[in-house]
Parts: structure tokens; sequence; C-alpha cells
């Protein structure tokens, strides 16, 4: 199997046990959450090798998280901790239909002193790609600069780089600079997966051929763009394809459902499948994850994506 280093912010989260705001919920479950995360743990749950760069304050949370990243099977090594600031924390509504309400606490987390320095320490020796996404550079000014050098260094080093926009609007300070941020990013990469919506908001376009042209107009050669239940719209070179999304009869919640579908396209593509087999599968784990309350528990084993991928579904 290969070998994939992703770094980003995980969080510890809450899950409301009962329907209503959250000010009036009394009663959650602790998971974890966090874009980079759920991508490490259906990598991880693939049987493919993950390491995984965070900070995390020394505190109970911060114990949580590195506990559970092991259980995961998540190579923690480059997992560095810091005395003054906390790990980041999240609170997720429980709902009927819709998208949950969420509150973040994490601003000054641990994982926001992530530095350029920290990255020059780390060994890419061996390594088969490496996955970025635009939500670790949003929380800081010193995250920013750390995700792009590390990603310069990849690129020096000939390492295939995957980058999901992801973008988190209300961690920046205006849209302007978080369009040229993240936009400046995906230059550096091999392949880049933003959603529809989030092409409309980074190139101005609506339509997934024009999201796709502006991003090879920027020299990057393959372009996946998300179309939701719709499947994906894919441009590999001059070859363009959309692949339907396999149908789904109760969505439970969609968060994670991004990070599940890069998940099965990153690892069709380590594993030499076709781009386009890389997002069939990508539309698989997505829809498998909006069927499930958390952001990462519906991720499958290659056994448990066998079977479903099998079954009449399209």
């Amino acid at each position: 199997m290969a070998k994939v280093l992703l770094i980003g912010e995980p969080i510890a989260l809450l899950i409301a046990e009962t329907v209503g705001p959250l000010k009036e919920v009394a009663c959650f479950t602790r998971k974890l959450a966090g874009a980079e995360v759920n991508v490490c743990f259906g990598l991880a749950r693939l049987e493919h090798e993950v390491v995984f760069i965070t900070r995390l304050g020394t505190d109970p949370l911060g114990e949580y998280v590195l506990e559970t990243l092991k259980q995961e099977g998540i190579n923690t090594e480059q997992v560095s901790f810091d005395d003054e600031f906390l790990t980041g924390l999240m609170l997720k509504g429980k709902v009927l239909e819709g998208d949950p309400p969420i509150a973040f606490y994490c601003k000054g987390s641990a994982a926001s002193k992530i530095t350029p320095e920290m990255i020059d320490a780390i060994d890419l020796t061996g390594l088969d790609l490496i996955h970025v996404t635009g939500v670790l550079p949003a929380i800081s000014e010193s995250c920013r600069v750390a995700t792009k050098r590390l990603m310069q260094r990849a690129r020096a080093a000939g390492i295939f780089l995957s980058f999901d926009p992801n973008l988190r609007p209300t961690l920046w300070n205006d849209d302007k600079s978080m369009i040229e941020w993240i936009n400046e990013l995906a230059t550096l990469a091999d392949i880049v997966l933003p959603g529809l919506e989030e092409g409309l908001i980074l190139t101005g376009f609506s339509d997934p051929a024009e999201i796709a042209d502006f991003y090879q107009n920027l020299g990057i050669k393959q372009v996946v763009v998300k179309l939701g239940s719709e499947g994906a719209y894919l441009r590999d070179g001059e070859k363009s394809q959309t692949i339907p999304g396999f149908t789904v009869e109760t969505i439970v919640d969609t968060v994670g459902a991004g990070d599940g579908f890069a998940t099965g396209v990153i690892s069709g593509i380590i594993e030499g499948l076709s781009l386009p087999d890389a997002v069939v599968r990508g539309n698989a784990i997505g829809s498998m994850q909006v069927q499930h309350i958390s952001d990462n528990e519906a991720l499958p084993t290659r056994e448990e994506l066998r079977v479903y991928m099998e079954a009449p579904h399209i």
C-alpha cells in the first residue's frame, strides 16, 4: 500500500443527542472531526500508511485526539504539543432534515500555531502523495505560510499533490484574501477537487467545465468538480467526463461527504486506477458518508467498500 501525508487541524466534536438549538442541548456524544482527519481515517481503513502532521494542546481533548488517531492506525510521529494553546472544539446539532447547526471553538488553537519551520523539519522521503485542504490555511497566517511551504517542498521533491479547497469563509478576514490564497495554493497541486459552489466563489463560473478550464489555465492538469448527488465532473488533460453519483434513499448528514469523496479519489490514484474509476470510488464513499451522522464513522474498510460498490446503487 502507499504512504500518504496530510496536515491539518483535528477537532474534538460534540454531537447533540437531541434535536433543537445548540443552546438547549444538555447531552452530547464525543467524536473526532476535521477535514484532514476524515481523509486520514478513510485512507487508513483502506489499508494505506497515513502520516498526519498537526499540533495539539496538552489538555484532555488533545490526549483524546492523539489516542483516537493511534487507534485508527495513523502515524502520529509528526504530531507536536503546545503547553500554552488548547485543542480545538466543535459543537454539532442534531436535525431531522438539512444540515445541522455548528459552533466552532478553535480560534487561537494549538493547530493554528503550526509554523513553516516545523514544515522544514519534516522528512518527506518515501511519500507517494500529500493531501492538503484549504482549512488549515484559513486558521492563521503562520498556517498559510506553512501549508504553502509544504506544497512547495512536495512539488520540488516530485511528490503527487492533491488539493481540496474546502472553503471556510468565516475563518478568513475577507473573501478576496481567501480566493487569492486558495487559488495560489491550487497552482502547486497536481489535482484540485473543488465543489460546484466553491468553484463559483473561486472562479466566478457556475458551469463545471468552465471551472475546470479556469484551473487548467493555471497549469493544473487534473480537475474534479464535485456535483453533490449528481456525481462529479472530471477533466484530465483534454479528456472530460461526468461520473454519475450513487442513489441514496435517505441523507442523514452531508458533513464529511466531500472528505469521503476525496478519500475515494486519492486512494484510487495511489492504487493506479484511472481518474474516472477513482472518481467512481469517490462518489461511492461520499454517498456512504451522507447516510451517517458522524463526520467519519461511515468511511469504509476495503471489504465494506467492495460490497457497497457491487450493490445496485446507480
